[in-house]
């Protein structure tokens, strides 16, 4: 490729950036012309050229990727230490396609407008309509862990496979999509990941391949809360960037579901969300609260507790301020807490829609 050439594509980054921070203070343009108009074509594009592969091929693909790079600098050593210019000239029109066609296939996503305006919800919420929602799926969580278990004391045990799980959530989708058919999927993509112990390791559930459009769940987490995760990674398929979106998404999908093991995933979900926000808020409310959970319940979050603690290590921290500052660059001001932003949404989800 010619210098003239390499130069324009790398400069043309420029352009880029100020166009899709244009595009951000214009949220019904992105609605109207990318997220229901191009993206929808693109997205059905890829799961259908991808989809029915048995495995990842957005995993090999950044497996590939890295070795490529490894390769290059290796190989280039030499020649890099003596031109940095033109490297860095190289690496910054490699960013350009990148975040081109990231933008392109999915990232515009996160400029959309917020689905808390699809559900005509208030984005807020006040101390004691947290604390009702909490008492209520305090109560709705214990009854399904005691029905499906027998014994307030035992851990509920999702006894599906990953893919019994997929089809369930899809499944689950179909429902979804009558009640909201802004939100109905179809060729579906949705895979356990080749590489889920390095997901563990960087402590993700979960990701999409934007590239893809492969939704790809983290195949060891605990089948306590596989199901949301799939749920949420579909959600990223169907159009939302917007983590806090997607757990809301995610949930819903899980909770409309007609087995019971998934019902309990999913008010389990949403109750350690309220339950971290009010502990958050205040240490004596949550213990009061948590008391209130039945023995096997607790044992629950005690297994997600322990799936992480096995896999902690010093370079979490540092990829969770990389992903903190990805969120931060595509509209998410709250970085890796807009995860946690699922409450209010929760709220007042449930308020128009009482339990």
């Amino acid at each position: 490729m010619k210098n003239t050439l390499k130069n324009a594509i790398a400069v043309s980054l420029i352009p880029q950036v100020l166009l899709v921070q244009w595009l951000g203070a214009h949220p019904q343009l992105v609605e109207t012309y990318y997220s229901k108009g191009l993206y929808p074509w693109i997205s059905a594009f890829f799961r259908a050229l991808f989809g029915w592969i048995p495995f990842s091929i957005g995993d090999l693909l950044y497996f590939s990727l890295f070795l490529l790079a490894f390769g290059y600098l290796f190989r280039n050593r030499s020649h890099i230490r003596k031109s940095p210019g033109s490297f860095l000239r190289d690496v910054a029109m490699i960013i350009s396609v990148a975040y081109f066609t990231f933008h392109l296939v999915w990232g515009l996503n996160y400029y959309r407008l917020p689905i808390a305006q699809k559900l005509h919800l208030s984005e807020s919420h006040t101390e004691a309509e947290l604390i009702d929602l909490t008492k209520t799926l305090i109560h709705k969580t214990n009854g399904l862990q005691l029905a499906i278990t027998g014994d307030t004391t035992l851990a509920v045990v999702v006894p599906y496979s990953h893919d019994e799980i997929f089809e369930k959530t899809i499944a689950g989708y179909g429902q979804l999509g009558k009640a909201f058919p802004f939100l109905s999927y179809d060729l579906q993509s949705i895979k356990t990941s080749l590489f889920s112990t390095g997901l563990s390791y960087m402590g993700y559930g979960g990701y999409i391949n934007p590239f893809t459009q492969e939704a790809q769940v983290n195949g060891r987490l605990p089948g306590f809360r596989f199901p949301v995760v799939a749920g949420h990674e579909i959600g990223h398929q169907v159009g939302y960037s917007a983590e806090d979106e997607t757990n809301l998404i995610g949930y819903l999908v899980t909770a409309i579901n007609d087995d019971p093991y998934f019902q309990y995933t999913a008010a389990a979900y949403a109750l350690g969300y309220c339950l971290s926000e009010i502990k958050r808020r205040d240490e004596k409310e949550f213990e009061e609260l948590y008391a209130q959970l039945n023995l096997g319940v607790q044992k629950n979050y005690k297994e997600m507790v322990r799936f992480w603690k096995q896999f902690e290590n010093p370079l979490e921290p540092v990829i969770k301020r990389v992903y903190d500052s990805f969120l931060k660059a595509n509209n998410q001001k709250e970085g890796i807490q807009s995860y946690n932003s699922v409450v209010s949404l929760l709220v007042n989800y449930h308020k128009e829609n009482p339990l």
